[in-house]
């Protein structure tokens, strides 16, 4: 159907009921379409409960509001509860077969919000995708370990959107069996659980992660962290008790006890610099097993998967927190002995950077644990899977504050969804960004769709040999994997999960 001959109001019949969207850019947009129940009153931390069917015809027009979001920039409460929901872009929902790309929103796992404008769909479906993105529950509400409810319930809400999106998407023009779940730093981290959960199988073919966060902790761990959240609101541990708590303070008491963190250093170790107090559980029964060596080991079956980190992941946060430049030597080494594998990391590292300041040094080991090294060692452990892996890393710097952030973590989410105009674009890469940003966001983006498209991103597949990595930054290459120091490093160290001290 020709975009000019797309009504003004899209209609769309799901399997729960009837959906009216609204013409934007000259595709169809359906926003706020509840993919489970509402998780509250008796669903409060529970698993995601089936949504129930509507009579009549349901407005699709607007996002659903906010899940509770914690750290020092979440957004702020919103009335409703229908957290659960997900929104479609469409070029056309009388279309059939179009390849569907399906985003998780990442935000440290203590926030997600499909609205941002930084994830307007409007460039990727222009290039002919089906897009879908998701609200699920994050921090407390989703991922905090309590006694007689699920681990990990926002991986399960994630789930159970698969399973709305392989019900419906051919409703919107969508392949069914076409799906790429995409996402980025917690999203990406969410994906890499995805690829070891059996219930996940069938749900869909590819996907695109970019800086997959090594972040993950043991049951031992997640208790303790519960058991402080508790009491700083004067309440028991449990679910029972904490369901008590509005949701929305619960989120800012989780704010309080993330910025508190480094406290508990002596008991939690380097989980006590992860800046954020939740991240999935390695249960043994929603999440088994950490996605490495599940992954290596052949527990689980490779896919076709894009991957990918930044230059610079960690110089965003030392600029966020004002503590770029102010680093010691005592800092370094605290950070090369909470970081590095053990029992040589640290002496390697030293040797691999003997002239690197104490702020270069910090940086290089918590961009390596925390996100390099995860994303690389996730190509690497679903290529042995028998997956194929493509593999880049952005060298691109922004321009904002001088050139201080460098080709930082969230810099390649704008320049992938072509929405370099959006207030984060912008922040990032400036009012006007340069030729050779534009340039590095058409090729990305392209790479994008041609991998939803046909499991392709335009450059060579990684292989444990020749390491074959696309670099994208003014003059874009592809070369051997350029971070050697960290990977001869960080060789037979799979990300651990971060335990009690």
């Amino acid at each position: 159907m020709p975009e000019h001959d797309l009504p003004e109001y899209p209609t769309v019949r799901a399997a729960e009921g009837l959906l009216r969207g609204r013409r934007h850019g000259g595709h169809a947009v359906f926003r706020g379409i509840p993919y489970a129940r509402p998780p509250v009153g008796a669903l409060r931390f529970a698993a995601p409960a089936p949504v129930e069917p509507w009579h009549g015809v349901r407005e699709a027009a607007e996002f659903g509001p906010t899940p509770p979001q914690s750290g020092p920039v979440a957004a702020a409460p919103t009335e409703g509860t229908d957290w659960l929901t997900l929104n479609v872009h469409t070029p056309d929902p009388g279309s059939v077969g179009l390849p569907v790309l399906v985003w998780i929103p990442g935000g440290g796992y203590i926030a997600a919000a499909s609205d941002d404008p930084m994830y307007d769909a409007t460039a990727l479906a222009s290039a002919g995708l089906v897009v879908v993105s998701l609200n699920y529950r994050a921090g407390v509400e989703g991922f905090a370990l309590l006694d007689g409810v699920p681990a990990n319930r926002a991986l399960l809400d994630q789930i159970a959107a698969l399973h709305w999106i392989r019900r419906n998407i051919a409703a919107f023009g969508g392949d069914p069996d076409q799906v790429t779940v995409a996402g980025q730093s917690a999203g990406a981290g969410s994906i890499a659980a995805l690829l070891t959960m059996e219930p996940v199988r069938g749900l869909f073919r590819r996907a695109v992660t970019h800086s997959v966060p090594g972040s993950h902790c043991t049951p031992a761990l997640a208790a303790e962290v519960t058991a402080a959240l508790a009491g700083r609101l004067g309440t028991a541990p449990t679910a029972a008790a904490l369901s008590t708590v509005a949701p929305w303070h619960l989120a800012e008491a989780l704010t309080a006890l993330s910025a508190d963190l480094p406290g508990h250093g002596g008991r939690w170790g380097a989980f006590a610099q992860s800046g954020a107090a939740v991240c999935p559980v390695v249960d043994g029964e929603v999440l088994p097993e950490a996605p490495w060596p599940a992954l290596a080991s052949g527990r689980a079956a490779g896919i076709d998967l894009l991957v990918g980190h930044t230059r610079d992941e960690f110089r965003l946060f030392t600029v966020m927190t004002g503590l770029l430049g102010t680093f010691t030597e005592q800092d370094a080494a605290t950070a090369l002995d909470l970081f590095a594998p053990q029992p040589d990391g640290p002496d390697a590292y030293l040797a691999a950077y003997p002239q690197a300041s104490p702020d270069e040094l910090l940086e290089a080991v918590r961009s390596d644990a925390l996100f390099r090294m995860p994303s690389l060692q996730l190509a690497e452990a679903n290529t042995a899977a028998g997956g194929t892996s493509y593999l880049f890393e952005l060298a691109l710097s922004s321009p904002a504050l001088g050139g201080a952030l460098g080709a930082c973590h969230s810099l390649d989410v704008p320049l992938a969804f072509g929405t370099l105009d959006s207030p984060i674009g912008r922040q990032l890469l400036g009012d006007t960004p340069s030729p050779e940003a534009r340039a590095v966001s058409a090729e990305l983006h392209r790479a994008w769709v041609a991998f939803a498209t046909t499991g392709d991103p335009g450059w060579p597949a990684f292989q444990t040999e020749g390491q074959l990595t696309r670099v994208l930054d003014a003059h874009p290459r592809t070369i051997r994997y350029p971070e050697q120091d960290a990977r001869r490093i960080w060789a037979g160290h799979h990300p651990a999960a971060f335990d009690l001290r």
